[in-house]
């Protein structure tokens, strides 16, 4: 029997409309869930030898909220824990539009975190400015607040140099690196701060908030991909490098699809100047 080409064009639809739903909802009920462990080697402009090799295990944008349990937290922080680095750093929105109900829940799991050489924590935007980093300071982390710190491994200092999600223009954030001793790491919530930290001559930056497009579509990528220098994974511009992660949780909707969630273990590398 003949097909008709409104037929064929139905067949099509039908195809196109249940593919996308099956995606939607393996996203929803299974990926979003799906937390794994990535490993990246971050090469850093005039790192010293004592400092190659040093692992930093980043958990960023967890979101924990009735849409992201505490089980989803549990698993990430195992994954991290079990990669044994030399120190931890949280990148920020550990809740969803700052609610209170969760921020004390949050730090209470996080308060399981130990490594070697502490745990560092920055804000994000969902963050709020006193409660967060007071449950955070709780737990014996050193929130920076537009602040530095020091990390001396090996006899050399690394300086963790931390930024506000609003602190953006390039003079703000020349106040918290100029001086710093060793080689500095930027702590930065939105890796647009990439811009400014080049400018800077900041050898390398940490980031989230992407959550690395948290819906990625075949052939077509990530929306928000336009808006970030680098959506996930390594970047550089000049002679600075960053690494953005993925992320744990979800916003807006509680969903990702081509993007599953991660905690990252990314390791430094010397790079020698160009």
């Amino acid at each position: 029997m003949a097909i008709t080409r409104r037929t064929a064009i139905k067949t099509v639809l039908a195809t196109a409309v249940g593919s996308a739903a099956a995606g939607a909802t393996y996203g929803t009920a299974v990926e979003r869930h799906r937390i794994g462990m990535t490993s990246a080697a971050l090469p850093v402009t005039g790192l010293p030898p004592a400092l190659d090799g040093v692992r930093i295990g980043l958990i960023t944008d967890i979101h924990h909220s009735r849409l992201v349990p505490a089980v989803d937290v549990i698993a990430a922080l195992e994954l991290a824990m079990s990669a044994h680095p030399d120190f931890i750093v949280l990148g920020g929105d550990y809740v969803t539009f700052g609610d209170r109900a969760f921020v004390g829940p949050v730090a209470e799991l996080l308060g399981t975190l130990r490594a070697p050489h502490g745990v560092f924590a920055i804000l994000g935007n969902h963050d709020d400015d006193r409660d967060m980093p007071a449950a955070l300071a709780g737990k014996g982390f050193i929130v920076l607040k537009d602040q530095r710190t020091k990390v001396t491994i090996h006899g050399e200092t690394l300086t963790l140099a931390g930024i506000r999600f609003w602190t953006r223009r390039a003079e703000n954030i020349a106040r918290v690196v100029k001086g710093a001793d060793g080689t500095v790491l930027l702590l930065a919530h939105d890796p647009r701060r990439l811009t400014e930290a080049a400018m800077l001559d900041v050898p390398a930056v940490l980031s989230g908030h992407t959550h690395g497009g948290q819906i990625v579509v075949p052939g077509v990528g990530a929306i928000a991909r336009r808006s970030f220098p680098v959506l996930s994974g390594l970047g550089q511009r000049n002679e600075t490098s960053i690494f953005v992660s993925r992320g744990v949780g979800t916003v807006y909707v509680p969903i990702r699809i081509n993007c599953p969630p991660e905690v990252a273990l990314v390791t430094l590398r010397r790079r020698a100047h160009a």
